[in-house]
């Protein structure tokens, strides 16, 4: 039997090439011939062709896209969505041969387009602090609940390389309700007028139609100007949030710092310091001047998000002294905070001529909050938030096996019990910050413990294969792939399912590996790239002993997942042995 596969999921290639796989290594376990098509707007060019179309007996449609169907017609079309497919693919392709029925252009749009009409319309943006994950896999699970409810949604993904499916005015203008599942301040003044509805992308993730029905139920004006927006993101927001907003800005500086670092220790530890060398200037350039950009950078858009842009100058004006105040990443977010709230203050309170309104967020209140925050931090918090700061570095580099070996647990529990959630980050933004005061070793235990989840659970699919569904050992695969690159978030398809199982699992193979990084003296001096960091040499000390703790942590939370999970999937590995 010919079959042709397509795949077509709006947000991001993860969905749609794993459903891809799975559908296909399951035709051709049953012998069929394939062809497979994974639709991708960036390349028309890899569509299947009208003759292998006209070549398959039927189509199988997986998509929470709307596709071209005229290239279908006259052809038998079964149609299913990715979250089926994922579920059982087996099901998906049995139900594909017995009701794939003669697909036939239809005639008239009007009745149908009647009925799009008044369906509830939304708009969602998602954005998680890092722009990797979360961002995606909220998006695609809202748009597949959508789908379900028969709901016309249009998402925008405000990833790390920007924003993706940009909303258009006309969309904005068209629906009823704004759906905004994001961790970190986003931008409202396009959304003037309209009900919205605020939520965190994990909770978009887990439970997407109640989130999508709650939208249209709770969704609340609020106005765009300045003046009212202050205290709706205040009471809306929270001082979490500012501060995952800043650190989501400052990230990729961190990152780009952090792995030119590393870079220049590939002509020695100490190669830098012969000045007019590559090494020489590749630290001038990651630690000379992006490290410095970091505090400032978190200090503006913590300010950022609690007063909109007039925050931005005090908050990078107080950063900047916080660096230059020896205050490090602790006194920048005080600076942040300081600037945003002074900010915020003066625009609510400060009373002008009208004539002079248009003075305040350009002269007014940057001059007095940044005269506000430089004082306060001159004054008040640099002295005693630097000597803190710097007894807090000193206490790191000279603490005992003991201590290490507690603080290495501490941070590679929290690394495990979210998965890329508020108690991940807080954990990986306090590893991140430190890198500024020249301690590196509680960043190799975040990140050591931040890979454990996924390679873990991936290796428990393979130890107790007969425990898992076909679809949970590709997942498996896929998670194992992910948590080789950092991503903690590779296992929260098992975290979903099976979440009082997977999340001991996981903190107790966290904890083991921050341990024993922490013990071996282990120092890492790039923020992100998990193993393929190692490629570059000299980035991590003692790399045998690393690559031993996240071996010794994986292996614990894939045996004891394996061990905890319930053999669920036993029946039916056995079926086709009994039929």
């Amino acid at each position: 039997m010919k079959l042709a596969i397509v795949t077509a999921c709006p947000n991001g290639m993860v969905t749609s090439v794993l459903c891809a796989r799975l559908l296909d290594a399951a035709a051709q376990r049953q012998g069929w011939s394939t062809s497979v098509e994974v639709v991708d707007a960036a390349h028309p060019e890899r569509q299947l062709s009208a003759a292998t179309i006209e070549a398959a007996e039927w189509v199988l449609l997986v998509t929470s896209a709307p596709v071209d169907m005229s290239r279908f017609v006259g052809k038998r079309v079964f149609q299913s969505t990715p979250a089926q497919a994922l579920q059982d693919v087996e099901a998906v392709l049995r139900r594909g041969v017995e009701e794939a029925e003669v697909y036939v252009a239809p005639e008239a749009v009007a009745e149908p387009a009647a009925v799009v009409k008044h369906a509830p319309r939304l708009v969602a943006v998602t954005a998680c602090p890092t722009g990797v994950a979360h961002t995606f896999m909220a998006a695609e699970a809202l748009q597949q609940a959508a789908k379900r409810l028969g709901y016309d949604l249009q998402v925008e993904t405000q990833g790390s390389v920007g924003a993706r499916n940009p909303l258009s005015a006309e969309a904005i203008a068209d629906a009823d309700v704004v759906l905004l599942a994001a961790d970190i301040d986003v931008a409202t003044e396009r959304f003037a007028g309209k009900k919205i509805y605020r939520c965190g992308t994990g909770i978009a993730l887990k439970q997407a139609e109640a989130t999508l029905n709650k939208a249209l139920a709770e969704g609340k004006q609020e106005s765009a100007s300045t003046g009212a927006k202050g205290p709706a993101k205040q009471e809306k927001t929270g001082i979490y949030k500012h501060l995952l907003t800043g650190v989501s800005y400052m990230l990729p500086m961190v990152v780009a710092g952090g792995l030119m670092i590393a870079l220049s220790f590939v002509f020695g530890i100490t190669a830098f310091k012969e000045e007019g060398t590559l090494a020489a200037a590749l630290m001038q350039i990651g630690g000379d001047t992006a490290f410095k950009l970091m505090v400032p950078l978190l200090a503006g858009y913590i300010a950022y998000s609690i007063a909109d842009r007039p925050g931005l100058a005090p908050g990078m004006i107080g950063g900047l002294l916080a660096s230059t105040l020896g205050a490090g990443f602790i006194g920048g977010i005080i600076a942040g905070f300081i600037a945003g709230y002074a900010a915020q203050a003066i625009n609510r309170y400060a009373r002008l001529p009208q004539s002079l309104e248009a003075l305040k967020p350009i002269l007014i209140i940057p001059l007095l909050a940044s005269l506000f925050t430089g004082l306060v931090m001159i004054y008040v918090v640099g002295k005693p938030v630097a000597g803190m700061l710097a007894g807090l570095t000193h206490f790191l580099d000279s603490m005992g096996t003991t201590n290490a070996i507690l603080l290495g647990v501490l941070l590679g529990g929290m690394m495990c019990v979210d998965l890329g959630g508020p108690i991940n980050k807080a954990a990986y933004a306090f590893s991140v910050g430190l890198l500024a005061s020249q301690s590196y070793a509680p960043m190799a235990a975040t990140m050591a413990a931040g890979m454990v989840p996924p390679i873990g659970l991936g290796i428990a699919t393979f130890i107790a294969r007969r425990k898992f569904a076909q679809t949970e050992r590709e997942a498996g695969k896929a998670a194992l792939v992910l948590g080789l690159c950092f991503i903690s978030e590779g296992a929260i398809p098992f975290a979903a399912k099976d979440p009082l199982r997977v999340i001991p699992a996981s903190i107790a193979g966290g904890a083991l590996t921050g341990a024993l990084s922490m013990y071996f003296g282990c120092k890492l001096m790039a923020p992100h790239g998990g193993l393929f960091v190692m490629l570059i040499p000299n980035a991590i000390n003692h790399a045998l002993l690393y690559l031993l703790a996240i071996v010794a942590g994986s292996l614990l939370t894939a045996v004891a997942y394996a061990l905890l999970k319930r053999p669920e999937t036993v029946e039916l590995a056995l079926e086709p042995a009994n039929a």
